[in-house]
């Protein structure tokens, strides 16, 4: 009499092992970013926003016990200023991010699914805005906006943010739709835009998620390009603005070294997570490295 094999259903805490074995770069960036807005959440919870702000205490006093960080010359606890610019500088990002990638999904889509006309439109205008250098259109119009906050800055990242995406989006389309499946849906009847975002749109999902996270990284490069300009949210916390203070005040010249390098520092540790997070899920999602793995 054969025996049949029965194979036991993988547990949550199997697959997780699994994938921290499959793509330990990922997990490490992950529990990066984790550690960095953790950061920024008990910070807000310890140190009260009044540490952050001008004349809270004697200007200019090295660090010590009372003041981890010391104050800068306007009298502000470095530290507090550093907690409450962390998530602003991350929010930026992230709606630059999701702005950017929504439009470059769209124009993606449609570019690379109906062809002629519509992606010779799209196309033109993405490879015009990729030739015109982006920090310039951003400077130019980041100095013509009077009153700059924390959401208007990143509308401004996020009317570029979406070139990039765009042109991935397309070519990853292009080479969807021919796909058996897509063919099959098109005989039993399905309309175009139906066809693009019920089809399409699912398959790219993990491909989008990667190029989101690129995205955010771009965005927060380029928004802290423009603070230590001067251009930024003049009162917001940010880590650019930060940086703009530090250097406007002649922290480096002063020997203030604990007002500029903690911004560097915290900037440097986005930049390694996001980085690790976009080559584990690029990782992830590419066919080619998995056959490699």
């Amino acid at each position: 009499m054969a025996t049949v094999s029965v194979t036991a259903p993988m547990t949550p805490i199997l697959r997780l092992r699994r994938v921290v074995a499959g793509h330990p770069v990922l997990i490490v960036g992950i529990a990066l970013m984790a550690s960095i807005i953790l950061f920024a959440l008990l910070g807000s919870v310890i140190i009260p926003v009044q540490d952050a702000q001008v004349g809270a205490y004697l200007p200019r006093q090295v660090p010590g016990a009372e003041r981890l960080l010391g104050t800068d010359s306007q009298g502000r606890d470095v530290l507090a200023v550093l907690v409450y610019s962390t998530p602003q500088t991350l929010l930026m990002g992230v709606i630059a991010g999701v702005v950017g990638i929504g439009i470059g999904t769209v124009l993606g889509l449609l570019a690379g699914f109906f062809g002629g006309w519509i992606d010779l439109v799209i196309r033109t205008l993405t490879d015009v805005f990729i030739t015109i250098p982006g920090i310039a259109i951003l400077i130019v119009i980041a100095t013509n906006v009077r009153q700059m906050d924390v959401a208007t800055m990143s509308l401004i990242v996020a009317s570029l943010a979406w070139r990039f995406p765009a042109r991935a989006i397309r070519a990853q389309t292009l080479s969807l739709r021919e796909r058996g499946y897509i063919q099959i849906a098109r005989l039993s009847g399905v309309s175009g835009l139906q066809l693009v975002f019920q089809e399409v749109l699912p398959n790219l999902l993990t491909y989008i998620a990667a190029a989101f996270v690129a995205s955010v990284s771009q965005a927060i490069l380029a928004i802290i390009g423009l603070e230590a300009l001067g251009l930024g949210p003049q009162d917001e916390y940010t880590l650019g603005m930060m940086i703009y203070w530090a250097q406007f005040y002649g922290a480096i010249l002063r020997g203030m070294w604990w007002w500029w390098l903690p911004p560097i520092i915290m900037i440097v540790l986005i930049f390694i997570s996001l980085l690790l997070i976009s080559a584990g899920m690029d990782a992830f999602v590419n066919t080619r490295l998995r056959k490699t793995e």
